[in-house]
């Protein structure tokens, strides 16, 4: 029996109805609206897509979002005076930059300058740290992403064994800290990891992010495990996961597909966590 589809859009869904309502109680309240900024350096194509659909989503939802596109070769201090205004713009309740970012620019000065209330994808160093010390803060919409995921299928995390693939800043490091939270037992993966096939064959919760499309093959993978594809890379034309998901299908009990699985979710998430940001600006007014 093939695995269950985790849909991104059925769980954004649900977060979707959840906020509609509160934003029409919060604007009959306030006669305001959340407001994000979205910050985008060059034309790099799955970074012009996953920035298109956030403004589309935004709009939808009745944010008002302001998308400012910078060339390839934008220069950092202008980057910055860019960041220091939106910062106080007083309109403007999260403010997000699309990464990776050309190399020309130093992403941690970057994602400093930041007003760590107004850094609602959690990259912010203040919130990165809250998240390791377990206090509330913005959490990275794709990790959080897919803690909504796993949540989805019911399935507990207590003492489940959990393999990450990747241990980036957006992803890996963060989603480690969330998984602990939760009390899963944890191994975290990467390029120099020795004999990968045989760690993950172990996941009961698969998490692959590493941007090399089709890496995970399906005898990697626990029958009846959680498999969740974070990896996005266009070829073709087309977007192409982590896993092979034809073959890993055919194993897991659950699977997100790519596209339409943790996309649409970490949009909504940084959408949830503009609107908790607002929350707390007109609650300070």
């Amino acid at each position: 029996m093939p695995a269950k589809l985790i849909k991104g859009d059925e769980v954004a869904a649900r977060l979707r109805e959840e906020m509609a309502a509160e934003l029409e109680d919060l604007y009959e309240e306030t006669g305001r609206v959340p407001g994000l900024a979205v910050i985008i350096v060059g034309e790099e194509p799955a970074s012009l897509s996953y920035v298109t659909n956030i403004e589309k989503s935004c709009v939808s939802l009745g944010f008002n979002v302001q998308i400012h596109r910078l060339p390839v070769d934008v220069a950092e201090g202008e980057l910055r005076r860019l960041i220091d205004e939106l910062n106080f713009n007083s309109k403007i309740d999260g403010i997000m930059v699309q990464l990776p970012l050309p190399e020309h620019l130093n992403t941690h000065v970057i994602l400093e300058a930041l007003d760590p209330e107004k850094d609602v994808d959690g990259a912010h160093p203040v919130n990165m740290g809250k998240l390791f010390s377990d206090e509330k803060g913005y959490i990275p919409s794709t990790a959080h992403s897919i803690m909504r995921m796993i949540e989805f299928t019911r399935q507990p995390l207590y003492g489940k064994s959990a393999v990450l693939i990747g241990r980036s800043n957006i992803v890996g490091k963060p989603l480690s800290l969330l998984m602990l939270r939760r009390n899963a037992s944890l191994t975290i993966c990467h390029s120099y990891t020795e004999d990968l096939p045989a760690i993950c064959r172990e996941a009961d919760i698969l998490v692959a992010a590493i941007g090399k499309p089709g890496y995970v093959k399906g005898d990697w993978i626990k029958p009846g495990a959680i498999v969740i594809d974070v990896g996005v890379t266009q070829i073709d034309g087309k977007m192409v996961g982590d896993v092979d998901f034809a073959a890993a299908r055919s194993v897991a009990g659950w699977i997100s597909p790519v596209p339409g699985g943790v996309g649409p979710i970490t949009i909504t998430m940084l959408k949830w966590s503009t609107l908790e940001a607002f929350k707390k600006r007109i609650a300070g007014l």
